[in-house]
């Protein structure tokens, strides 16, 4: 039997519109007969239009008119060229060039070091890498880890800004729906805004010159003024 489209839909076509036992549309359609024992009563798929298999070029009236007559014969479904369209591609594993490959431990260490929110299965994805070797870099028992140092791995070309970026607000939105299911607060560095830095010298607020802006110039030397002190003269011995 071949996949076909819509299934649900198709059978709810079928109990409406035909005489078929329900074996016979639970085989064509790729479900259970209890399945389609609950859309007949109105228990399974209640809201759901449905979908003309001969319309959509997914059976023949003659192969449906046979299967009605048969109670045993199983249809056949045509193949739709819909169907091969909608099929999902796999992916090819991405590759990475061998001039790149020894610059993948550097761009592991900075997914580790500046996004823990993406998991090791999204950086193996990105980086065309094993969560083996993810697992050795985190824990520094990489046979090179004296010589890793973090890099953005857009730097080194093995992703592009769009992936990278793609990737930071997935992991981000993963772990911010895992801390709300468990109650946790959401209090990861690197998904917290960027503090501003404090300048390094801060007047004392106890000083008395702290908010002072018309400073004279007492206030700087001291009683006096600031005057200079004529120099004594030798005394003549």
């Amino acid at each position: 039997m071949s996949d076909i489209l819509m299934p649900k839909a198709t059978a709810v076509w079928l109990v409406d519109n035909t005489s078929l036992a329900f074996d016979q549309i639970a085989e064509f359609c790729g479900l259970h007969p209890l399945e389609v024992k609950g859309i007949a009563d109105g228990e399974v798929a209640r809201d759901i239009r449905g979908a003309d298999p001969i319309a959509n070029g997914q059976l023949t009236r003659e192969e449906l008119t046979r299967a009605e007559e048969n109670p045993k014969y199983r249809m056949k479904a045509l193949v739709s060229r819909h169907a091969e369209l909608l099929k999902p591609s796999k992916k090819a594993p991405r590759y990475t060039p061998v001039s790149r490959r020894q610059d993948r431990p550097d761009a592991i260490l900075w997914f580790v070091k500046n996004h823990p929110e993406i998991t090791d299965a999204q950086i193996s994805k990105l980086l065309g890498t094993t969560k083996s070797t993810i697992e050795q870099v985190r824990a520094r028992t990489h046979w090179n880890s004296a010589n890793i140092k973090p890099v953005d791995p857009v730097t080194l070309g093995l992703i592009g800004q769009i992936e990278l970026d793609a990737a930071v607000r997935k992991g981000a939105e993963a772990k911010r729906k895992q801390a709300e299911k468990l109650g946790i607060p959401l209090d990861d560095p690197s998904l917290k805004p960027a503090v501003t830095v404090q300048p390094a010298f801060e007047e004392e607020e106890d000083s008395p010159y702290g908010k002072k802006t018309d400073l004279s110039v007492e206030d700087v030397f001291g009683v006096g003024g600031g005057k200079r002190s004529e120099p004594e003269e030798d005394e003549d011995y």
